[in-house]
């Protein structure tokens, strides 16, 4: 199929799942309905009669759906390897182990907060698993160390996708590097270079340590904390929604000879299988080439489920002859952990046909593109204005995968066009932008699995984080305006790390709560 030249209409689709999804919240059917809209215009231009544009609307909706599953298969069974890796290791107990370490080891407020956050960074291969072990493994220890429930529901929310969008061996990685193939870039290199610029999930990282480390708290947090340290009120009078939820997750089975190296193990073996696997791939071992050159040739999506099926296959050894799982719950494992990841083959596979309507058959980033060439906006302005619009998109919608799989092949095409210099920064703040709307919004998995797992009142977690979430997205906007000014990392990274330091010192002092407080100020 060629692609045509349609005008304006080329941007329907996208217009048309983004509108969809900021009214009803969902993601799936609006993606299903833009799809079909842009297939439609195409087949209204190259089939005769309304009999002939219905059917080949439908079948190029199938087909396109189809090779685009085909091109992106090993990174569906990545990622199913990947959910039945999450499920036996959760099953076998190493993460209860590593709480049961933490309760017996940690002796005050700053160290419990830090290896609570240190679970959160070890546990970077997916956003889902993060939120629903960290706050059941570790809220004994929090809840010893008077930190409130809010406090804790933060650091679980805070070291999920942010973690995870700049993790090269994730869920989320694997799903972002698939759609930047899609595009025409090398997929891993692409995402390796939007690390550093990824300035929502750096500054987030760090305002959790700082956060760990000293009392800076201010706004809902700051009452919240108080209240835990002074009151011993972990949860201020909340509701009990979260309780219920929160009692569930307890009643996981989870195997009691777990040990701290049924987590560990397996997740080092995926990195290494990972790295080798890549080189593997890249033709690195066949001699003649630089490490760089083996991973810049490298085809991620097969490297990954390689790597993945290598883990699994540890975890085996390693679960199975130490009877801490038995054969058959192994096994039993390994579909629960396909099954969770359902939702995600859904959203990519749609992402990905979504993309190849407005890329292979209506020119969307072309017709884009020469919009933004033709306009008198500083093409310095791209960066900053793509996280703004992907976070706003990301906040109403309440999912980051729904939000770059529309967005990543339009920034691309479109700085491919009128600003090739800023196609990394773009994409970069892309994914930032994902991730602060998905951050904060009260409708996204991960902020209700956050608040769950913390056993904390939903509203009150949402409440006490969006002051914090937009603290940051504003030192990352201000940040994105310099990157496209100068395309300077080193001045871009002083710039946001410095506004971050100044906020959290000058919001301390005078955004504290405005209830009296009694007695010196502990918050």
């Amino acid at each position: 199929m060629d692609a045509i030249q349609v005008g304006f209409l080329s941007i329907l689709p996208p217009v048309i799942a983004i509108g969809l999804a900021l009214v009803t919240k969902e993601v799936i059917s609006s993606l299903i309905i833009g799809i079909l809209s842009g297939t439609f215009i195409y087949s209204a231009y190259t089939a005769s009669g309304v009999l002939g544009v219905l059917v080949k609307t439908f079948s190029t909706t199938t087909g396109l759906m189809a090779a685009k599953l085909g091109d992106n298969a090993a990174i569906i069974l990545f990622l199913a390897l990947l959910g039945a890796l999450v499920a036996v290791i959760t099953m076998a107990g190493g993460s209860k182990a590593y709480g049961d370490w933490a309760v017996s080891k940690l002796s005050s407020r700053v160290g419990a907060q830090l290896a609570t956050s240190a679970l959160g960074v070890l546990i970077f291969i997916d956003d889902y698993f993060n939120c629903l072990t960290i706050g059941t493994v570790m809220r004994p220890v929090t809840d010893k160390h008077r930190i409130s429930h809010a406090k804790l529901a933060y650091i679980i929310d805070a070291t999920a996708a942010p973690i995870c969008i700049i993790a090269p061996v994730s869920s989320w990685a694997a799903s972002v590097i698939s759609q930047m193939d899609g595009t025409g870039l090398d997929g891993m290199s692409a995402f390796m270079q939007t690390i550093p610029y990824n300035l929502y999930a750096l500054l987030t990282i760090m305002m959790v340590v700082v956060l760990s480390v000293s009392k800076l708290e201010f706004g809902p947090m700051a009452r919240f904390e108080k209240n835990a340290l002074e009151k011993g009120d972990l949860d201020s009078s909340v509701g009990g929604s979260a309780e219920s939820a929160a009692d569930e997750l307890d009643t996981i089975a989870v195997s009691p000879r777990g040990k701290v190296i049924d987590l560990i193990i397996p997740i080092i073996a995926l990195i290494i299988f990972s790295i080798l696997s890549m080189l593997y791939i890249g033709g690195y071992f066949e001699g003649g080439m630089t490490l760089a050159d083996g991973f810049g040739n490298t085809d991620a999506g097969p490297a990954l489920a390689l790597a993945g099926l290598g883990a699994l296959i540890v975890a085996f050894f390693l679960f199975v002859p130490r009877r801490v799982l038995s054969f058959k719950r192994f096994m039993a494992g390994i579909g629960v952990g396909v099954k969770s990841m359902v939702p995600a083959f859904i959203i990519l596979t749609l992402a990905w046909t979504i993309s190849g309507v407005c890329r292979d058959l209506l020119s969307t980033g072309e017709y884009v593109g020469n919009l933004v060439a033709s306009s008198n906006m500083p093409l310095a302005l791209i960066p900053v204005i793509v996280f703004i619009v992907a976070g706003f998109l990301s906040f109403s919608m309440g999912t980051s995968w729904g939000t770059f799989g529309i967005l990543i092949p339009i920034i691309a095409l479109v700085c491919e066009r009128v600003a090739p210099e800023l196609t990394i920064i773009s994409l970069a703040a892309t994914l930032a932008g994902s991730v602060f709307g998905d951050h904060c919004s009260p409708i996204s998995d991960t902020t209700i699995l956050s608040s769950t797992g913390a056993n904390c009142d939903h509203i009150n977690h949402v409440a006490s984080q969006i002051p914090y979430s937009i603290t940051v997205a504003a030192c990352c906007a201000v940040g994105y305006i310099v990157a496209g000014f100068t395309k300077n990392l080193f001045l871009t990274l002083l710039v946001s790390f410095g506004l971050l330091a100044a906020a959290l010192v000058l919001l301390h002092r005078f955004y504290l709560p405005k209830e009296p407080a009694s007695g010196k100020n502990r918050a």
